[in-house]
């Protein structure tokens, strides 16, 4: 019986074994996707599954996609601060990219570097979705008047989604 006992107990431990490994390998798998930009990417006044990158990643998966999407944005970047942490925000085999400057380089009297970022992306092989900012236009606000609401970044994931997708090749 003791012996019963422990071939019960090993099998369960391969058992959950088998599950991690399968975990494992449905994330290993996934696309990265690295949404970088400013405070509209980083979804300045909303919660952090409200950001267009969190409902972008749930939109793909409902989709059938296997995908991560990685939200690099930072309240009041610059293209220069983008180009600056461009190395650490973009781990190596990101499938694409999704560059949204923002208006803060006007603001800041900063240059926009936006051409030299996606130059050093696509030397590396990755592709680049350009978000302009003109693409927030006609979309639900906050009262600042700059940031989307929630519903605001659904739509605008929604509107990227093809897009993304078809970098990826999915």
């Amino acid at each position: 019986m003791k012996r019963r006992t422990s071939w019960l107990k090993m099998l369960g431990c391969l058992a959950i074994l088998a599950g991690i490994s399968n975990f494992a390998d449905t994330s290993a798998h996934a696309a990265t996707i690295v949404a970088l930009g400013a405070s509209n990417t980083f979804g300045k006044g909303v919660a952090r599954n409200q950001a267009y990158p969190a409902q972008l990643e749930a939109i793909l998966r409902t989709r059938g996609l296997n995908v991560r999407v990685i939200n690099a944005g930072i309240n009041g970047d610059t293209t220069q601060g983008m180009l600056g942490r461009l190395d650490r925000a973009v781990p190596n085999g990101t499938g694409a990219v999704i560059l949204q400057p923002g208006g803060n380089d006007g603001r800041k009297g900063s240059p926009d570097r936006t051409a030299e970022i996606q130059s050093r992306l696509s030397a590396r092989g990755i592709p680049v979705i350009l978000m302009p900012n003109n693409v927030l236009k006609g979309l639900p606000h906050q009262p600042d008047g700059q940031h989307l609401t929630p519903d605001g970044y659904r739509m605008l994931a929604e509107s990227v989604a093809s897009q993304v997708a078809g970098a990826i090749g999915r």
